[in-house]
């Protein structure tokens, strides 16, 4: 039970998380501030 869970609990976060991302790289104004945007995603990571 606690399994079940722990799993929806971190589905649900993890679908968060890639919401924000995707937003805040739709926020990018060119090709070069989505460039920069990029690996500042990565180096969060």
């Amino acid at each position: 039970m606690f399994a079940y869970l722990f799993d929806l609990l971190h589905r649900l976060l993890e679908r968060a998380e890639h919401s924000r991302r995707d937003t805040f790289l739709a926020m990018a104004v060119d090709i070069h501030d989505l460039e920069r945007r990029m690996r500042a995603v990565e180096m969060a990571d």
